[in-house]
């Protein structure tokens, strides 16, 4: 047995690298086989030489993550455990310290897991690509992130985000009123996105002068969109035709990301999901990037990947959300 002494400049500091929680220090004691007891500015170490030299490798790359007054979160804590007992410390840093830049109170959007890192390095690499898995896993949150952080950047200058407009499995009837009344509904996740990232009145201000557009996929027809970051969301329910459609929108200038899940189809029995047959017709195409997630790479609750194994294991692929 050993013993290490870590000393911090102040308790805050210190405590910015478990999230303040004594519960993700036991989640390093269990992987690291060490008995860690936290102190005013400092935290002692106990254990046999590997896992203590474990510990303060781990402890350092946080400590240069989290200098800038960031705190790190439980996900961050997990993923970086993992990295150092694979060292895999280069991988860690790129992980932890890649931030999306969005105009909200929280300043930055994140990836979770190494399949959202995966994701959104293909963003920033590729003009077209696809995000496919179930749900939960970030597809459409991190794209509109990346979108958001691009118009700020003046990378773009507008945003456009389009859905199918398909009824998920229940009938939802006559819609009153006018056509943003009834079409509100089939894109409420892509406002409720941009509203946790943007002031209320500054997404209202980009929509009135047509910075950012919330649209029907059936409007992208016949158009041309040129300096824009286009968002295709719950792209599983677009047909064949209208993929093909879609696709041949983007202009100079432009990137796009497609999202869906492949196993949540409500399109009529008789019509192929565009998003089930892209991937046969582009695969080989240069310059375009297809991202698969798993039940791994979910961020909702853990009882979430749970259930999307169970249904799984049933052969009932229909996980609705």
């Amino acid at each position: 047995m050993a013993d290490l002494r870590l000393d911090f400049e102040s308790p805050q500091r210190m405590r910015a690298l478990f999230g303040n929680k004594e519960e993700n220090l036991t989640l390093i004691e269990e992987a690291f086989r060490v008995s860690i007891v936290p102190r005013a500015n400092f935290l002692k170490i106990s254990g046999d030489e590997s896992g203590i030299e474990r510990c303060r490798a781990l402890f350092e790359e946080l400590a240069s993550i989290a200098g800038d007054g960031r705190v790190i979160r439980g996900h961050e804590l997990k993923y970086a455990i993992q990295a150092i007992m694979k060292h895999r410390e280069k991988e860690m840093r790129e992980f932890l310290s890649d931030r999306i830049r969005v105009s909200s109170k929280k300043t930055y959007v994140a990836p979770k897991t190494d399949g959202q890192k995966n994701y959104v390095d293909a963003i920033r690499k590729h003009d077209i690509v696809f995000g496919i898995g179930p749900a939960g896993t970030g597809k459409t949150y991190l794209a509109m992130a990346m979108a958001v952080e691009a118009l700020l950047a003046e990378r773009v200058s507008r945003i456009v985000l389009t859905r199918p407009a398909v009824e998920a499995g229940e009938s939802l009837g006559f819609l009153p009123g006018d056509l943003y009344e009834k079409i509100t509904p089939y894109l409420r996740p892509l406002y409720d996105a941009l509203y946790d990232m943007m002031e209320v009145s500054q997404v209202q201000r980009h929509i009135e002068r047509g910075v950012i557009e919330v649209a029907p996929l059936a409007y992208m027809r016949g158009r041309t969109l040129n300096d824009a970051f286009i968002v295709l969301d719950e792209a599983q329910n677009s047909t064949i035709e209208q993929m093909k459609m879609f696709l041949t929108r983007l202009g100079f200038d432009s990137k796009t990301v497609i999202t869906g899940d492949i196993t949540q189809v409500d399109l009529p029995g008789h019509r192929q999901s565009g998003l089930v047959q892209v991937q046969s017709v582009l695969e080989q195409v240069r310059g375009i990037k297809f991202v698969y997630f798993t039940e791994r790479d979910v961020v909702r609750h853990e009882l979430v990947q749970e259930i999307i194994k169970a249904y799984e294991r049933q052969g009932l692929k229909k996980v609705k959300g």
